[in-house]
């Protein structure tokens, strides 16, 4: 019986880093940077106002604290102006939040502070020197490091990248990925159903999940269990593809058309993972395209996507940190766990403790919807009690 880290090392291993390509700000989001990226501008770029108010000499209006402060206004200084003049002694200019100081400031005074004149201005009292001072490059400086490879792109990352003149990235290719669901009781939803049938939807599962990673899935009819046409299914799709995920035919049963189909080419390996749900597996190369074959089980085929298959898509692309994040919780009540496998089974989190989402059963696909969580037992714990600290792997709403 094979490891979780074993398979998890072989999946790895079939996948490698995807290429590089350039693309605008506008394609960039949820996109993976493929290199290190520089500032063109400093940020900010030139010295400016943090508060709407009036730029001044701190000497001439220390004294506001204790007698308001009366000054000429002698520029408005909206955001935006380039021509901005140097503030005569004497005199405030009227500043809004991001205009560029102008020379001979020394403080900003908050309209709150005044009674707000257009001519003249009332100043009450009197901030610190220097106080309310946006300064040239305090964020970042030109050339300095803006985003780092293996940064996901999100709103923030293009915020900043479009703040400091950067009109394209660097990107690692987005992973092609086939989904194929096998068995001959599967149904497409909306069909009506005969006895002994199912609707199909691993597929559905398994597309979204590739998405969500980061990767481009096209799902491929199911097909029935027959060989021959699983082949001619799979050949025809395969040159286009950087993965093939399929789901269903790997158990140790009759019928088992993945394996029986792959087994024949010799080049896909099939091993018992000693996990639960989700112990046939198997992983290997088809005319020379990395294939994952997961169990057919709903339940079995999102564990086993999660655990295998995620980290390796998001590996391939580069990601810093390809791993769904893990958080210590207080179970909220008992559970047991098989002896020898690691146990996946759902939960729900919040405030530190977990409690959990229905049985083990790798059919229980409704209380999958209601999970949030995966809750880790290891191999060698058989019985855990309310209260115990255990691993928890977020699986919706989690950091990336």
């Amino acid at each position: 019986m094979r490891t979780v880290e074993e398979h998890q090392a072989v999946v790895n291993g079939l996948l490698p880093s995807l290429t590089e390509e350039a693309v605008p700000l506008a394609a960039a989001h949820g996109r993976v940077l493929a290199r290190d990226v520089a500032a063109e501008v400093s940020l900010p770029g030139f010295d400016n106002s943090a508060m709407d108010g009036y730029a001044a000499r701190w000497a001439e209006i220390a004294s506001a604290a204790q007698a308001p402060v009366r000054l000429p206004v002698a520029e408005d200084i909206p955001a935006g102006r380039t021509d901005v003049v140097p503030l005569a002694p004497g005199t405030a200019h009227r500043i809004m939040t991001g205009a560029p100081l102008p020379p001979g400031a020394d403080v900003v005074v908050p309209v709150e502070l005044t009674d707000g004149g257009t001519d003249l201005v009332e100043i009450r009292d009197a901030p610190p020197i220097r106080s309310h001072f946006r300064m040239a490059g305090e964020d970042i400086a030109a050339g300095g490091l803006a985003l780092r490879a293996g940064d996901p792109l999100g709103a923030a990352q293009l915020g900043l990248a479009a703040a400091v003149g950067v009109t394209t990235l660097p990107v690692r290719r987005r992973p092609r990925v086939l989904v194929l669901s096998t068995g001959s009781e599967l149904v497409a939803p909306g069909q009506p159903l005969q006895p002994g049938q199912i609707y199909e939807s691993n597929s559905q599962l398994l597309v979204a999940a590739v998405e969500d990673a980061g990767g481009e899935a096209r799902r491929l009819h199911f097909v029935p269990d027959d060989v021959d046409q699983f082949l001619a299914t799979v050949r025809a799709e395969l040159a286009s593809a950087d993965l093939l995920i399929t789901s269903g035919g790997v158990s140790a049963g009759a019928y088992e058309v993945v394996k029986d189909a792959f087994r024949g080419l010799g080049t896909v390996e099939f091993a018992k993972v000693a996990m639960q749900p989700g112990g046939p597996q198997g992983a290997g190369t088809v005319d020379g395209v990395p294939v994952v074959t997961l169990p057919g089980n709903p339940v079995s085929a999102f564990v086993s996507f999660e655990v295998f298959v995620r980290p390796a898509l998001r590996r391939a692309l580069g990601h810093s940190a390809p791993d769904r994040l893990h958080v210590p919780a207080r179970l909220t009540g008992p559970l047991r766990s098989p002896p020898g496998r690691r146990q996946f089974l759902r939960g729900r989190y919040g405030g530190g403790e977990v409690s959990q989402v229905g049985g083990p059963g790798s059919h229980l696909v409704a209380h999958l919807a209601r999970a949030n969580c995966l809750v880790v037992v290891p191999e060698d714990v058989t019985e855990l009690p309310a209260g115990a600290d255990v691993d928890v792997v977020l699986i919706e709403g989690a950091l990336q």
